[in-house]
């Protein structure tokens, strides 16, 4: 019976599918896409769904000269496509059972099927149902409507005479409760005024105000700004979108020279920036926030004198900043992470950019939703192109990195239910420098697989075919590490290390060095430990 249902399913996804393309028959170069993934995905072939076989593929890019830093052409597509399916699904496609989505920073799509007993038209019939003619509806909070994005209906029937004294009785006891109510609240007003202890005041301070207090035009989160850009939005490598500057006041904006910047994915981040003495006022619903400021260091006339400062609602977030020193040199991607982040009781965050020695610079700000006390995880993934693993989460494309090559050939890699996560690898002589909170303690977890060295008949391939050491911050995570001793070849194999310390920088610095041929990494996972 499971196999019947598994083939209908198959079956209903694959006339959806169809339904789909033809809707987009005067869009062919979105149709052309979704149909590649979309056969791609039903066949259980997600790994060849990337950015890389997309441009390639589908749009034609040159194969040996195809660069996704300078080339969008995939993530501009797939972007486009996934609001048209969005479009789709809330005018012709409303009623359809099966529902096709792109999900965020995601290239693969998803079935996924809409809960029939939902739907008003199939709506069971009530016991009252011959009174339910001309009734009123009102909103529900049922959960099971939430993943259509559409308040339940919620059916009131009428009254009927025997209701009378059930009713006149609630009435009775309601206005009861209110008198109490309203003695209590006179009662507490009463001692309020008479008393001048600390407790009393307390209630009323800022913080406690800023928590009510929601903007008129608060900022849709995630916010991704561009600073100093102002032109048409932008999309990252993992299919993020990225606005033009607003929300400032002061300082002057700039277009940066094109020079390459390293340890990035997304330099498209660092191609303007902000300077002079400048601030940020964003309007922000109440709650706690994370935030990152990207900055790129330039060559100094005098390095000694490059300082400035950041603070938030009047409290320093870098005191005396020096980009350069921070990034270890000048063209080199350098990202500040800052966990747990609140609006002020005005509900703005209020960023300041302001000279120590030197006027301040600034290319880019992102706001994420935050967590109390805990930054986000940071997962990334040795690919060109996100990856979102069995339990929904997303891997953001290879970056951080300085030195090694990306391998470009997927490997069916076996003991996980991911085995994507594992399909490439980033091998050489490379480090990673990954921005954290200075304030946390973190897990680190280091996902390998053998991809290279697989035995053959000539038996010369084995144990000892690849070793290498990683380290942290200079101290020795793995010594002599050999993937083919600990899991032979094409499995997946992780090493967990925890309560490690962010350098003062606020950096996890990782440097993998070969021993005998090169080392290889295939996803890296950063996680807060703080309660």
């Amino acid at each position: 019976m499971a196999q019947v249902a598994d083939s209908k399913s198959a079956c209903s996804e694959r006339a959806e599918l169809e339904a789909v393309l033809a809707a987009l028959a005067r869009n062919p170069r979105l149709a052309k896409l979704l149909k590649f993934a979309g056969e791609r995905a039903l066949q259980g072939r997600t790994n060849e769904i990337s950015e890389y076989i997309i441009a390639t593929e589908v749009f034609d890019r040159s194969k040996t000269t195809f660069d996704g830093s300078t080339d969008s052409i995939a993530r501009v597509e797939t972007f486009r496509l996934r609001r048209k399916l969005k479009e789709y699904y809330e005018t012709e496609g409303k009623d359809h059972a099966v529902v096709i989505s792109l999900p965020f920073r995601s290239y693969v799509p998803e079935f996924s099927r809409r809960d029939a007993s939902l739907q008003l038209s199939t709506l069971a019939p009530t016991p009252h149902a011959t009174d339910l003619q001309n009734v009123p509806l009102g909103w529900s909070d049922a959960k099971d409507s939430k993943h259509l994005g559409e308040p339940a209906i919620n059916i009131i029937s009428r009254t009927t005479p025997d209701d009378h004294p059930k009713r006149i009785l609630l009435y009775g006891a309601v206005a009861i409760i209110l008198v109490i109510l309203l003695g209590l609240g006179a009662l507490q007003f009463v001692l309020r005024i008479g008393s001048t202890h600390s407790e009393n005041t307390a209630a009323m301070s800022p913080q406690n105000s800023a928590q009510l207090l929601t903007p008129v035009n608060a900022a849709r989160v995630p916010l991704r700004l561009l600073v100093g850009y102002q032109g048409s939005p932008k999309i990252d490598s993992a299919g993020a979108y990225w606005e033009a500057d607003r929300y400032f006041s002061g300082g002057g904006a700039f277009e940066r020279p094109h020079l390459p910047v390293s340890r990035t994915s997304d330099p498209m981040l660092f191609d303007y920036w902000r300077t002079g003495d400048f601030s940020y006022d964003i309007p922000l619903a109440p709650g706690a926030y994370e935030l990152h400021l990207f900055f790129v260091g330039s060559p100094p006339d005098n390095f000694k004198t490059q300082f400035f400062n950041v603070s938030a609602n009047g409290q320093l977030l870098l005191k005396a900043f020096n980009i350069n020193a921070d990034a270890l040199g000048a063209d080199i991607a350098d990202e500040k992470v800052f966990k747990e982040i609140h609006p002020d009781k005005d509900g703005h965050l209020h960023l300041k950019f302001f000279m120590e020695r030197s006027s301040p610079s600034l290319n880019a700000i992102e706001i994420l939703p935050g967590t109390s006390h805990r930054q986000e995880p940071v997962r990334l993934v040795m690919q060109p192109a996100a990856v979102t693993d069995h339990n929904g989460n997303l891997w953001h494309p290879d970056t951080y990195f300085d030195n090694g090559t990306l391998s470009d050939q997927p490997r069916p890699v076996g003991g996980t239910p991911d085995p994507n996560l594992y399909a490439l690898e980033r091998y050489g002589h490379f480090t990673y420098s990954i921005p954290v909170d200075t304030r946390g303690r973190y897990t680190l977890v280091l996902h390998f697989a053998e991809l290279y060295w697989i035995p053959d008949a000539s038996g010369a391939v084995g144990v000892g075919s690849r070793v290498f050491r990683v380290y942290c911050n200079g101290s020795t995570l793995l010594d002599n590490f050999d993937i083919f001793k600990e899991a032979g070849s094409l499995h997946a194999l992780t090493r967990t290390f925890y309560h490690l310390r962010p350098s003062p920088e606020g950096k996890l610095d990782l440097t993998f060095d070969p021993i005998l041929n090169y080392a290889t990494i295939s996803a890296i996972e950063v996680i807060d430990e703080s309660e």
